[in-house]
């Protein structure tokens, strides 16, 4: 195995991954405003703001399914024991005493166990969370019948308003992982050009200077 200079995030995915954050934290911002955490914003303005995000989330939300499907990146996302316990315990107590990260990427499988199993939970759990709890409560209207659904309208929105709050603390941690190890820039950078150091077997390697030369940095 060798490190190389892979591109390892296409156009798509690098552009889903900043829509995706620009509208989060959109709706963050405009769901804080809406239950009165700020008043930067007139109400009106703030729902109209969120429910327009919550759209174009959801519809982006679309597009990255299908291509996840179709590209055969959702791999990527398999959770794994097999060095989780050791990234684990990285982050836990080895990252404070200097050592080095012990998963290196691979051509195969770009995110390490830990994040592979927090992403899986993000898209299978959290998404899905928030998607159907503010479809429920932006659709009120059409399954309203009265003080009889009030109750059910009140779980709605807290179910909501949870899920922001796990995602918010997601968001947290992810940029505080950022800052870690290497420089705030090194962590970034590959989400903006699509390169990243990644080990490649003998094999990976001539398959890519054969059929993807464009992947491949010498």
């Amino acid at each position: 195995m060798a490190l190389h200079q892979v591109k390892i995030f296409n156009g798509f995915e690098r552009f889903w991954h900043w829509t995706q954050m620009a509208l989060i934290f959109i709706l963050l911002f405009s769901g804080a405003g809406i239950h009165g955490f700020h008043h930067w914003v007139s109400f009106e303005n703030l729902v109209y703001t969120h429910v327009l995000a919550a759209i174009g989330l959801m519809v982006l939300w679309v597009f990255a399914i299908f291509w996840h499907l179709t590209t055969g990146s959702w791999r990527h996302y398999l959770p794994t024991t097999n060095g989780l316990l050791r990234v684990a315990r990285y982050y836990a107590w080895d990252i404070f005493k200097g050592e080095d990260h012990p998963y290196r990427k691979h051509f195969w499988r770009k995110h390490n166990p830990l994040q592979a199993l927090s992403y899986l939970g993000l898209k299978l759990f959290v998404f899905p969370l928030l998607w159907l709890s503010g479809l429920a409560y932006l659709l009120y209207g059409l399954w309203s019948n009265g003080p009889f659904t009030n109750s059910a309208l009140e779980w709605v929105a807290w179910t909501h308003t949870a899920g922001a709050f796990v995602m918010a603390a997601f968001i947290i941690i992810h940029v505080y992982l950022l800052t870690t190890g290497h420089s705030f820039v090194e962590h970034v950078r590959p989400m903006i050009t699509g390169y990243d150091e990644v080990d490649l077997s003998p094999e990976e390697e001539a398959y890519l200077r054969k059929d993807e030369p464009g992947r491949i940095k010498d």
